[in-house]
């Protein structure tokens, strides 16, 4: 239903204004009738709760700390100058054995000047035990 109204200022070239409204609860016209079958049913928005295990997350969160910490250290840089790599520690998880880990890993760092072996082995003991977060668990 629209409802002319008449410019708020009177200044010249104006043109009147047109508002939209619905019409009232009730009145349910044919144009009314046929939004309503376009919308379909109305419903409310259920909510989707999906969340991470707290202890995990914060696991994982100081393991990233230490890497990158570490990785300053044996490329003796600063965090921004670290050469671009990623350790996927899920990638890791997924691997059958620590031999392949530890390749991967030593594959990573293959420009590293420093020595590496402490570095593989502290981290591939600090993975042992943690779980993959590419899937969440449902509480």
């Amino acid at each position: 239903m629209a409802a002319p109204c008449s410019p708020e200022s009177g200044a010249p070239g104006d043109r009147p204004r047109v508002y939209f409204q619905s019409p009232p609860a009730g009145a349910g016209g044919e144009a009314g009738a046929a939004a309503d079958d376009d919308e379909g049913p109305v419903r409310r928005q259920g909510r989707v709760t999906v969340k991470y295990d707290r202890k995990e997350l914060r696991k994982r969160l100081h393991l990233e700390e230490w890497i990158l910490e570490q990785l300053t250290v044996l490329y003796d840089c600063q965090e921004e100058e670290i050469p671009e790599l990623e350790i996927d520690v899920d990638e890791l998880l997924d691997m059958e054995s620590d031999e392949s880990r530890s390749a991967r890993v030593k594959e990573l760092l293959v420009d590293c000047y420093k020595p590496t072996e402490v570095f593989v082995a502290d981290l591939l003991d600090k993975i042992r035990g943690m779980q993959k977060l590419s899937t969440p668990q449902k509480k």
